[in-house]
């Protein structure tokens, strides 16, 4: 049986912030009426919290809802256990209009931390990351340079990156470069 592995299996890099990859995580893109009771029902009995508001996250540990767009969310778990959540939605939302796939090995997830994360992520992305503008429990979808991705925040000095499989390596040494030592600019 094959060993299974996150992206970038033990990448690291320590700068202005720590930028390592977040290892494996269950991850199921759930489409639907996000406002449908039997949705929300499924959602809180699966992933344990309620349909988070739209640019927010409900998370509850390792465990949690991530608001993607009007009609979609991204609920997260171990992910040993994604396949069994799947189902566990699908089940629950027999005979509603709904996509619920695991898209776990699909996704790469990286974990930036240090005071300076948003220094860093100011290079590459065009959101406004001012504490005014995000903080805890919001969530943005953006371009990282070339390439679609979402952030969240963890704590104040921690944010979790989540993009596809395909760019992880892009996205670490992006990620990398910007944090890298001499490279600051004073944004924050």
């Amino acid at each position: 049986m094959s060993e299974l592995l996150s992206a970038l299996p033990g990448a690291s890099f320590k700068g202005l912030v720590a930028v390592e990859v977040a290892g494996l995580r269950g991850m199921i893109t759930l489409r639907g009426d996000l406002g449908a009771a039997t949705l929300k029902a499924a959602v809180k009995s699966v992933a344990g919290v309620n349909v988070p508001e739209a640019r927010r996250t409900a998370l509850a540990g390792e465990t949690g809802a991530v608001w993607m767009s009007p009609d979609e969310l991204l609920i997260l778990g171990p992910y040993a256990e994604a396949d069994i959540m799947t189902a566990k939605l699908a089940e629950a939302l027999d005979g509603v209009h709904h996509l619920a796939v695991n898209v776990s090995d699909a996704r790469a997830l990286f974990r930036m931390t240090g005071p300076d994360w948003r220094e860093v992520l100011s290079k590459l992305t065009p959101a406004d990351l001012h504490p005014d503008a995000f903080g805890p429990e919001e969530i943005r979808r953006t371009r990282l340079a070339q390439v679609a991705a979402a952030f969240w925040m963890a704590d104040e000095d921690t944010v979790q990156i989540v993009c596809f499989r395909s760019v992880a390596k892009y996205v670490f040494d992006l990620l990398s470069n910007a944090a890298d030592s001499p490279a600051p600019v004073g944004h924050y």
